[in-house]
């Protein structure tokens, strides 16, 4: 026997980062682009932009700042409080996977 969990943040009731978004901010850290980082996650620009932009307004703040294309290219980084907030919640779901295998083991051994 095996357990699953899954685990967001929320803001008022709204979802504001879980796996997904969590995902999709890394993958732009990884490759600067908002574009690329949809592609791999098989979505679509608007889409990814779309729950981005949602995020931003649910937290109150920015995630990404954007680099309009040119000469040479366009890009995304995320700000440092997307920076900060990643880092917390991943440390926070590793405490919280954690607890939850402990008590898995706890009451199912």
């Amino acid at each position: 026997m095996d357990y699953r969990f899954k685990m967001w943040l929320e803001e008022e009731g709204e979802p504001v980062l879980g796996n997904g978004l969590l995902n999709l901010l890394n993958l732009i850290r990884r490759y600067g682009s908002i574009k690329r980082a949809a592609e791999e996650m098989r979505m679509s620009y608007r889409q990814a932009w779309g729950n981005i932009k949602k995020a931003e307004t649910r937290l109150g703040f920015c995630l990404l700042v954007k680099q309009i294309g040119g000469e040479t290219g366009g890009g995304a980084q995320l700000t440092p409080d997307a920076r900060d907030l990643i880092a917390k919640y991943e440390a926070f779901r590793s405490e919280v996977e954690a607890a939850v295998k402990d008590s898995f083991v706890k009451y199912f051994g």
